[in-house]
């Protein structure tokens, strides 16, 4: 497919799709049309273009087939209602290039939507990657949410702030978290979350019709501690309680409970609950995260995974 240009990449790319929903998968044209976003026509021409331009014959014979069958197994390893594989870059499996542009894909699907929505985000170097693939959009239909402030105590802040960067990119109504990441306190937790905005913001996060999160891990290249929103002491405590992952600063162990004390005493975040009936979806990759996110699904705080080859392999391995 070299020399082609992108719209044809992506129109094949599609077609590689409804190719393996269809002659793979066994779906109907019409479940493909529902699980692409598209009408049944163009999901038929789709699965004729898979044929005509030789992307189907004993095989699918396109890349896309084997993230397709890995996203089929994570499915049905972790019972998700989402798997997004995308292919990994062999001299840079932990890229999260391609993550970012599968991620973009399944917001933009959701911003959309004429219906309004909620739309929760958390932070992170992935999240915002992902934001910054989107085009500019119009959605005064919808509401963006934040489930967590950025600062830190002296005031600075991270430079991967979510909602702040939507804003430039989606025109909707927005409501970022003005809250430090962690309280002092328990007690100051308690008295920042009774302050109206918070308690409405937290209110509406409660009520999200999708939410998108960041999935951090906990060593020393765990973004917490990196960004310098814990310490080296609490780093080691935290690891030392069994501590492999953190979803919006609340920080879980393998089995994907939540670590009790500690620095959850005082993240201010929104609750992080099981995504139990709800779509939470998480957006990570790489070795260094392999832990914190099988901690995640085993956990059922997550939904839906966009991740990629090598990642889904080390998932399933475990």
């Amino acid at each position: 497919m070299a020399g082609k240009s992108d719209n044809e990449t992506v129109r094949l790319d599609e077609a590689a799709r409804a190719g393996w929903l269809y002659y793979v998968a066994g779906n109907t044209q019409d479940e493909i049309a529902r699980k692409l976003g598209v009408s049944r026509q163009s999901a038929q021409r789709l699965v004729s273009l898979a044929v005509s331009e030789r992307l189907i014959k004993v095989r699918l014979d396109h890349p896309i087939a084997r993230c397709m069958e890995l996203s089929e197994q994570m499915k049905a390893a972790f019972a998700l209602d989402l798997c997004e594989v995308v292919p990994s870059d062999p001299a840079n499996p932990s890229a999260i290039t391609g993550l970012a542009q599968a991620a973009a894909v399944e917001m933009e699907r959701h911003l959309k939507c004429p219906d309004p929505k909620i739309i929760a985000f958390g932070t992170g170097r992935a999240l915002r990657s992902s934001v910054d693939q989107l085009p500019s959009m119009d959605c005064p239909q919808h509401k963006i949410v934040s489930l967590l402030g950025n600062m830190n105590f002296d005031g600075s802040a991270s430079a991967y702030n979510v909602i702040i960067r939507m804003a430039d990119r989606v025109n909707a109504k927005h409501y970022p978290m003005p809250l430090p990441v962690f309280a002092r306190s328990t007690e100051e937790r308690t008295l920042l979350h009774n302050l109206e905005p918070v308690h409405n913001i937290l209110e509406l996060s409660k009520q999200a019709d999708v939410t998108f999160v960041g999935i951090g891990n906990m060593d020393e290249t765990a973004p917490l501690y990196v960004d310098g929103f814990i310490n080296r002491q609490e780093l080691n405590d935290l690891t030392a309680a069994g501590a492999v992952g953190e979803i919006t600063s609340w920080v879980f162990d393998a089995g994907g409970q939540l670590v009790d004390g500690l620095t959850n005493d005082r993240v201010a975040s929104a609750p992080l609950n099981p995504a139990v009936g709800r779509s939470v979806i998480g957006i990570a990759a790489g070795e260094m995260k392999v832990k914190a996110i099988h901690g995640a699904l085993t956990g059922r705080l997550i939904s839906g995974l966009i991740t990629n080859e090598a990642t889904a392999e080390r998932l399933l391995s475990r």
